[in-house]
């Protein structure tokens, strides 16, 4: 690797990890409650044994998740021995800037071109789709990380058989400058490259429920292995991703109904018209891109395409150019395939099923195939949020899309520089009397791409930082007021008993009025006996005349509200003497003390 491309590495991570980690500690304001379940879990299985605790591999609270997530966090959250968002928010941007590093080593992989490598990285440490995600703490930043690191080794493992030059798709009249002509051979045998390609993979299953489609990307690299005589590698890769995958896949036998879960009900496939509702699904999942994105304030700025426009026009460009790569090369494997069966009788004689170079589909070049399995990682990774009837475009369900988003957008912008330089070739040729003129044209170019970058680092830094973490709806969306309310209650003293009254009408702690997992991370009351512990008790209004009795028998009491209710305020004065209002919080609770 060059000294200029570590140093532009480094920036590119330096950038990734800036943008991951600057003020984790606020931003994003609150802890949402999907958060808090996942928190929660983690120190549930820390601190207790089963069957009530202790690690899972599925946790069926909240809808249903996979265990690896929730798993590796409780130790962390167990070091850090705190109770703040932050830990968990940044034990995801730790992911996040991994699964960058590791988009360079899978595009140049693919492409055999630093300069692709670098722009993929950069266009995903930009990408406030990505951003977002890496700073909160759901499971899903996983699923681009898995998949990355899988088919980077996956990729490798081909590498070390078959040429990866990328002249044939952009360079014509020109070096490529930024590709390796001598191919690195890897100290490891390809073996070790499968194998570490299976064990990721299959820990992938582990992550979120759009992984699942993910096996069908497996198609096109096995076409290659398959061809280039690497069959045994094949098998390899199942069976060590099989052997990873497999205590969840029991586990789903056992209990099909966590299977499906919530996708199911929300599935198109369960309305009346769903080839109607596919329809409409696939157009708003392809606007997302470019024209109106997730509308959910904590997985986007409300509306906004999910891809800056200028990223979204290189993105269509990369698209553009592949498609034309594709046919152009298909057109010339398919030539070749005629000359070599007109030429060859003894040959053509023993063609059969599983020769791929007889299908008229597989006569592609193994160029085309990488760009084509960009495209399939493309469709693929869409399909869990196409199918789906709830709450699209949904940049959550959709964020497996995000590497091969950046890479084509890398692609684009490849191309535009190519014709640029080809361009700046030609006239040197054409005209060397102004060599020194072309010259300084070529370094104003060059600075004007270097602008452009800043450009889009800059606006991704005033999207995020400004523009959505300074919108009081990402609080809302954040529960920010149910946090603020648990860090009151553990400035009380503890022996002081505290009652908070479940009065969610408008809240998702509804669903589950016993657990309104952000305070209990906050206050670390989530397992029963810590209630008791740190005095704080949570009370549904079913509850309320023993509540009621109870609170009369106390010399003093904190009793707070999960929601501003004047009529059960003055409810509770008359039944309980000597309550008075010690603070409105600035958090939009009211607080009684007696």
């Amino acid at each position: 690797m060059r000294k200029y491309v570590i140093l532009s590495l480094l920036v590119i991570m330096a950038l990734a990890s800036f943008l991951r980690l600057w003020e984790i500690k606020t931003i994003p304001p609150g802890f949402s409650y999907d958060e808090s379940m996942y928190a929660n879990n983690a120190v549930e299985a820390w601190e207790t044994g089963p069957p009530a605790g202790g690690f899972k591999m599925f946790y069926a609270e909240n809808n249903g998740r996979e265990g690896l997530w929730i798993n590796m966090l409780a130790p962390v959250l167990s070091f850090f021995g705190e109770n703040e968002p932050r830990v968990s928010r940044t034990f995801a941007a730790i992911f996040g800037i991994l699964t960058v590093f590791g988009l360079y080593f899978l595009t140049k992989t693919l492409f055999n071109s630093e300069r692709i490598a670098l722009l993929s990285s950069f266009f995903m440490a930009t990408s406030f789709w990505h951003i977002n995600f890496s700073r909160i703490g759901f499971r899903a930043i996983l699923v681009p990380f898995f998949l990355v690191w899988s088919f980077y080794f996956l990729w490798k493992t081909l590498a070390e058989k078959i040429n990866f030059s990328s002249r044939a798709f952009i360079y014509k009249n020109i070096k490529d400058p930024t590709s390796n002509p001598k191919e690195e051979k890897s100290i490891f045998p390809p073996l070790v490259f499968t194998i570490i390609s299976g064990l990721l993979f299959g820990l992938g299953f582990h992550t979120y429920i759009s992984f699942r489609v993910a096996p069908l990307l497996l198609i096109i690299p096995f076409i290659l292995m398959w061809r280039n005589k690497q069959k045994k590698l094949i098998f390899v890769f199942l069976f060590f991703a099989f052997i990873i995958a497999l205590p969840i896949g029991l586990y789903f036998l056992q209990n099909p109904q966590d299977f499906l879960g919530r996708s199911s009900q929300i599935s198109i496939f369960a309305g009346q018209s769903p080839t109607l509702a596919l329809g409409f699904n696939i157009v708003k999942t392809v606007g997302m891109f470019f024209v109106w994105g997730d509308s959910n304030w904590r997985h986007n700025l409300s509306g906004a395409p999910e891809l800056w426009w200028p990223t979204a026009i290189l993105f269509l460009i990369g698209i553009i150019a592949g498609l034309n790569n594709i046919a152009k090369n298909s057109k010339h494997e398919a030539r070749n395939t005629k000359q070599y069966q007109n030429s060859n009788i003894e040959n053509s004689k023993q063609f059969r099923i599983w020769d791929f170079k007889n299908w008229n589909l597989f006569r592609i070049s193994n160029f085309g195939f990488r760009i084509l399995f960009l495209f399939s990682w493309l469709v693929v990774l869409l399909i869990p949020a196409v199918i789906s009837s709830e709450g699209l475009p949904h940049a959550l369900r959709s964020i497996g899309v995000i590497p091969a988003a950046m890479i084509l957008a890398a692609i684009g912008l490849e191309w535009i520089i190519v014709k640029v330089l080809n361009w700046h070739q030609k006239k040197l040729e054409k005209f060397p009397e102004h060599s020194c003129q072309l010259m300084r044209i070529k370094k104003q170019l060059t600075a004007l791409l270097f602008i452009f970058l800043a450009a889009i680092a800059v606006n991704s830094f005033n999207q995020y930082f400004f523009r959505w973490a300074k919108n009081p709806r990402v609080a809302d969306a954040f529960d920010e007021n149910y946090v603020q309310l648990g860090k009151y209650l553990n400035s009380l003293p503890q022996d002081l008993p505290k009652y908070i009254i479940m009065n969610c009408d408008r809240n998702m702690f509804c669903d589950n009025p016993d657990q309104p997992p952000v305070i209990m991370f906050i206050t670390k009351t989530y397992i029963p006996d810590w209630r008791a512990k740190n005095n704080i008790f949570y009370i549904n209004p079913s509850q309320m005349n023993p509540f009621i009795d109870e609170a009369n028998r106390r010399k003093h009491v904190v009793i707070t509200m999960l929601d501003v209710d004047h009529a059960l305020r003055a409810y509770l004065k008359e039944k309980i003497p000597n309550l008075n209002i010690i603070s409105s919080q600035d958090f939009g609770v009211i607080s009684l003390y007696k």
